[in-house]
């Protein structure tokens, strides 16, 4: 995998770049169930506009930076997308320093393998890419950091894809607190769990659904089941309610200094080598809200990036157990 940190203040021709570069596939992935099955552009920006209105002047210069079509306008509303899974662990280390972990589980095939820094609304954000503006994971100058899990429900209502509510919540936001309010009250199309944690250690899970009010919990962990297991065969396979358990003797049995707790994501039974399946670990992500920092963590490396001293760059990365899923994708072909 290519991962490339970028930085741009003001959305501008890196970001048009981007988006010419990645539209063609995320156009595919966005018309797979057809056209009509998509919210109109008016339903979209009407939705925006209901539930997220201090962004809708940025999604209007994106747009425009897009070219202004129809479809690509559509797609960046995040409202009513295609469903999508993804297998992921994440969790608060309670030390004297805040830190958030997580993997993220996921299709390599459809990810954005990107760093974004952007000063957007005179807001500093720094985090991993979805759809070019959403983001998986992220932080914020006021010293907010979110992160995402799949909910493990298979229900599909409207909302939005979860990538751009956490867009909007660093956008918006300067404490977990309010990052909780945002959380309960936005639509999701999908049953997610964030995560957020603030710079004076204060954190929250919101366990966003669908079809009923969003829960916010003092959860420290989270995988991809909510407050009990409902889509068992998906839990079984993505050792869900183990991954939780793990994660929780290792905050509260073992109490682990915070570089052996960060480690634990690195190896099983938190990292996961099924590529094969689109639920391989893409990568480990450490957030410092205090600091400002982040890391992308591979086994054997480390990614640091500082909001205060963001260097963009590149990195090339092989990961275990990738081989296997590539040799099966060539045997099929």
């Amino acid at each position: 995998m290519l991962w490339r940190a970028i930085s741009e203040d003001s959305p501008g021709p890196v970001w048009a770049g981007l988006f010419s570069e990645y539209w063609p596939d995320y156009r595919r992935w966005w018309l797979r169930e057809g056209d009509s099955v998509r919210p109109t552009y008016m339903e979209s920006r009407r939705a925006l506009n209901e539930h997220m209105p201090e962004i809708v002047e940025l999604y209007d210069q994106l747009c425009e930076l897009a070219g202004g079509g129809d479809q690509a306008s559509r797609f960046l509303s995040f409202y009513c997308p295609p469903p999508y899974l993804s297998g992921c662990s994440q969790a608060i280390w309670t030390g004297k320093e805040p830190v958030l972990i997580r993997n993220y589980d996921y299709n390599p095939n459809a990810f954005d393998s990107l760093i974004l820094k952007t000063n957007w609304m005179g807001r500093t954000v720094m985090g991993t890419s979805d759809g070019l503006w959403g983001l998986v994971d992220g932080t914020n100058d006021a010293g907010l950091s979110l992160s995402l899990t799949f909910g493990g429900r298979r229900i599909v209502g409207e909302g939005f894809g979860v990538p751009l509510i956490l867009r909007y919540v660093l956008q918006t936001c300067k404490t977990a607190e309010e990052a909780g309010e945002a959380l309960a009250r936005i639509p999701t199309h999908m049953s997610y769990n964030v995560t957020a944690l603030d710079k004076k250690r204060n954190y929250l899970t919101a366990m966003m659904a669908p079809d009923r009010p969003a829960v916010i919990t003092h959860a420290a962990v989270a995988t991809n089941h909510q407050e009990a297991v409902e889509w068992v065969s998906h839990a079984r396979f993505t050792a869900t309610v183990e991954r939780e358990r793990y994660l929780l003797q290792r905050l509260t049995l073992h109490r682990d200094p915070q570089e052996t707790f960060i480690n634990a994501f690195l190896k099983p039974p938190l990292y996961s080598t099924a590529f094969s399946v689109g639920f391989g670990t893409l990568y480990t992500a450490v957030y410092r809200p205090r600091k400002k920092e982040m890391e992308i963590r591979w086994p054997g490396t480390v990614w640091s990036l500082s909001m205060k001293d963001f260097q963009d760059g590149s990195r090339v990365v092989r990961l275990p157990g990738s081989e296997a899923a590539d040799a099966a994708r060539e045997h099929s072909i």
